[in-house]
């Protein structure tokens, strides 16, 4: 792991849930030696899951592999769950190597670079070695067996899951006083890493269209990542960056959501979405790619709008409209909230995770 991302933040709701259910769960977590993780592991340790932090050297470090199987030998586990590529390049052979009866893998996106032919040589010798897989979208579980060369009856599919909360008012207006963004102005927001996956850059192109009819309008794009320097001198050549407010990295993002109105997502790829729950969460309209899992999560005018990927064009058509047709924004927000509550909670995270274990023979039926 190289930060706090979606993959951790589901391991954050999933793992003390599974510890809650009885189950004696460890987390090893293999982070960069310049990154070390350790608020992140003092969090879930908090949570009740014991963590350790493992640092790992290059995309492959053999000497880890037998650092990992030694440490599962120790802990005398009896089912090994990876998650993310470079747990599965370390930890599924240092498995094997221990010996462990139960392994298991996660699949959390469809990356370009996964389709690379050394890399899904890899993930095919791996996937008939595992026990089984869990695949967090559809999309993903087509991808895993298009490309991985997966086993379809390995792959069993179980969504994300978040808890419900009610908007954060106070916040609302905190954050916004801190961007100096007026407390009835028509906001946009968007939260990821500043990477060319999240296709930013045609956001903010359709926000520049938006602006020209709506002036009062803002966009508040919440993280931070490599395209951060460019996507600022973009929206300074678009002359809209008076509007756009880069708010960096924070920790409380979910919590920061309250200040949008409307929740942007123009991916151009995307293997679930983590952060579209939190917008539901949050009972924000949704404006979303129509690609990989996100039709999954968003239903098209029922819970948001979906557009094809980089048509800045629909973006911008589908922004005016919500901001023309606020009945129409709450309307989708409002049905966002109760579709979390009921298709993507954390109770059917947990309990479709623990159905995989016990189809599998990791627990016995109860």
């Amino acid at each position: 792991m190289t930060g706090v991302a979606g993959t951790e933040n589901h391991l954050l709701a999933l793992l003390p849930q599974l510890a809650e259910s009885g189950l004696d769960v460890r987390l090893i977590v293999l982070c960069e030696p310049e990154k070390p993780m350790y608020a992140y592991a003092a969090q879930m340790s908090a949570l009740g899951v014991p963590t350790e932090l493992v640092s790992i050297r290059g995309d492959l470090d053999l000497r880890l592999i037998g650092q990992l199987s030694g440490r599962l030998r120790a802990l005398g586990a009896e089912a090994v769950h990876t998650h993310l590529i470079h747990a599965d390049w370390h930890g599924l052979p240092a498995a094997l190597r221990a010996g462990v009866p139960h392994i298991y893998t996660s699949g959390h996106n469809d990356d370009p670079f996964r389709r690379r032919l050394p890399i899904r040589l890899v993930q095919a010798y791996l996937w008939r070695r595992v026990t089984a897989g869990i695949a967090i979208s559809e999309a993903v579980r087509r991808f895993m067996i298009a490309v991985e060369w997966a086993p379809p009856h390995k792959v069993h599919t179980v969504h994300y899951g978040i808890a419900p909360r009610l908007p954060n008012l106070v916040m609302r207006a905190a954050f916004r006083a801190e961007l100096g963004i007026p407390l009835d102005a028509p906001v946009f927001g968007s939260v990821c890493r500043l990477i060319e996956q999240k296709g930013l850059s045609f956001a903010l192109r359709a926000f520049a269209q938006v602006l020209a009819r709506f002036p009062e309008a803002h966009y508040v794009i919440v993280g931070d990542g490599p395209l951060r320097e460019s996507l600022c001198a973009e929206a300074e050549m678009l002359g809209v960056a008076a509007h756009v407010h880069f708010a960096g990295w924070r920790a409380d993002a979910a919590e920061r959501m309250s200040a949008f109105d409307i929740f942007l997502m123009p991916s151009l790829w995307e293997g679930f979405g983590l952060v579209l729950l939190e917008a539901m969460a949050a009972h924000l309209p949704i404006i979303a790619s129509n690609v990989s899992a996100l039709p999954e999560i968003v239903v098209d005018g029922e819970t948001g709008l979906l557009c094809a990927p980089r048509d800045v064009e629909c973006l911008a058509a589908h922004m005016a409209r919500l901001l023309s047709d606020r009945a129409l924004a709450q309307r989708l927000g409002a049905n966002g909230a109760a579709r979390l509550q009921a298709e993507f909670s954390v109770s059917k995270m947990v309990n479709g995770t623990r159905a995989v274990y016990q189809k599998t023979g990791a627990l016995r039926e109860d």
